[in-house]
């Protein structure tokens, strides 16, 4: 991939900025491209721009407004090994993740087109003779789509397709650390006849453009995905104006593996969450809690399994299970929690640094024994590729370590007893739960966590109704 200079998107035109941002490629630092910090005049352009576009749009037929969405799923399925090198280069996930996440897309555009005559409202039973009452959905209007760094392709239809079916128009701004993916995705939605203002696409960073549209009384929704942090920062940010938000932030997800449990099995699943796109997975396992009569053999297995893990530069090597971490913080942070988790007492099973290999943010699989819950790597996020266990003594323990998080995204359950996943179903306190698989939520399911983990959720039709709003009618006759 060459030096290409990006442009933002707004009213169907690519458009120029004054300043603009590096992206390397995080496997070996090479420059990959450079994309545009957008002025407060750009922002304001393209929120004008959506804006304008709205009310046309919404009274279109959602059956049409569908029809444009499985254009533009056709056209990231004509482009889609191209589009998936974009992605690695820049994100470093693994080239055949990469071609799964576009694969994906182009699924969940079209997944979205199909709800367009499923859209419901419901008639209401009246107490007055004579009156009838209608419940209505109806558009949001301009929504903020604000995307992560991890997912970046996926993540501009899961925000996308779903506001546009619904009759809201959009702008979206992608990661700086990610962000040429979704100019690729503004060409193509550009060689569609999708109208002026309906998608935009401006870039900077969260401090100058994500402030400036979070903060904005033309923006109806704010749809993020990211850290709490930052989630905390957009929530203040839009109370003046009382925005409506959905936000996916951080989780902390726990994998509880029984005396009983398949062990393959849960190794198998444990370790993908860990190695998938370098651990950088919101809702893949982040801490273990083991019975204690089949620890060892477990610990033993799954430091293998994460031994064996092959890593590098996924465009240079091939057959690799993982790539880089995103950037050089990310790795610092990694490093940092396993070193505090070693110095607190816990076990270096296998891996433990930062690996040599001369260029790129490469840590090595690891997996920590010895775990207590009152250690940091227990309770907060790594985002990395390290996995830290905790014995526990019965499911109801590991139950309530579980629950004992600021987070509440996903957790996962390995047991062969059906009364034991009954009572843990009920008793997790998670937006998710996944038992006897990996962790890999279904676009028709919906997508969502509890406590810091966020406000609202995605996917299926109840993560579509998040771009409405309700409007009740009464007819008295």
């Amino acid at each position: 991939m060459s030096d290409v200079i990006y442009q933002n998107y707004i009213a169907n035109a690519f458009v120029d900025s004054d300043a603009q941002i590096e992206v390397h490629n995080p496997a070996n630092g090479q420059l990959l491209g450079r994309v545009p910090q957008a002025s407060d005049a750009q922002v304001e352009q393209a929120i004008a721009a959506a804006r304008k576009a709205q009310k046309g749009w919404a009274t279109r037929p959602a059956i049409e407004r569908a029809g444009y969405l499985r254009k533009i799923a056709s056209k990231v399925r004509d482009n889609a090994e191209r589009l998936a090198r974009i992605i690695t280069a820049e994100q470093g996930k693994v080239l055949g993740l990469a071609l799964v996440e576009v694969n994906f897309t182009a699924d969940y555009l079209d997944y979205m087109a199909e709800w367009a005559r499923r859209l419901e409202g419901e008639v209401l039973t009246s107490d007055r003779a004579g009156e009838s009452i209608f419940l209505l959905r109806k558009p949001l209007g301009v929504v903020a789509g604000i995307l992560p760094w991890n997912f970046p392709f996926f993540l501009i239809a899961r925000k996308m397709a779903p506001a546009l079916l619904t009759g809201n128009t959009i702008v979206i701004k992608p990661s700086e650390e990610t962000p040429i993916n979704c100019f690729e995705f503004a060409r193509l939605v550009a060689e569609t006849d999708l109208p002026s203002g309906v998608f935009n696409v401006v870039c900077g960073t969260g401090a100058t453009v994500g402030q400036r549209l979070t903060s904005h009384a033309g923006i109806d929704l704010i749809s993020f995905t990211g850290s709490v942090g930052t989630g905390s920062r957009i929530m203040a940010a839009a109370a003046p104006n009382i925005t409506k938000l959905n936000l996916e932030l951080g989780g902390k997800a726990p994998a509880i593996v029984l005396a009983d449990a398949d062990l393959e099995l849960a190794v198998k699943s444990i370790t993908a969450s860990r190695v998938i796109n370098t651990g950088q997975v919101c809702n893949c396992a982040e801490r273990v809690y083991v019975q204690r009569e089949v620890a060892d053999e477990f610990t033993d297995k799954l430091a293998s399994a994460m031994a064996a893990t092959r890593y590098g530069d996924p465009l240079a090597e091939a057959d690799l299970d993982m790539g880089p971490l995103i950037n050089q913080a990310a790795l610092d942070k990694v490093g940092q929690m396993v070193r505090t988790a070693t110095g607190q007492g816990a076990q270096l099973v296998t891996g433990g640094a930062v690996a040599d290999r001369g260029q790129g943010f490469h840590y090595q699989p690891t997996v920590l024994a010895g775990c207590s819950a009152d250690m940091e790597i227990m309770r907060k996020e790594i985002f990395g590729p390290v996995l830290p266990i905790q014995i526990v003594e019965s499911l109801d323990e590991a139950i309530a370590l579980a629950n004992d998080s600021e987070y509440g995204l996903t957790s996962s359950l390995y047991t062969r007893s059906l009364s034991a996943a009954m009572h843990a179903s009920n008793a997790l306190d998670f937006g998710e739960t996944y038992i006897n698989r990996e962790n890999f939520e279904a676009m028709q399911g919906f997508h969502a966590g509890t406590r810091k983990s966020g406000i609202g959720g995605a996917d299926g039709k109840h993560g579509l109704y998040e771009y409405t709003h309700t409007h009740v009618v009464y007819i008295q006759i």
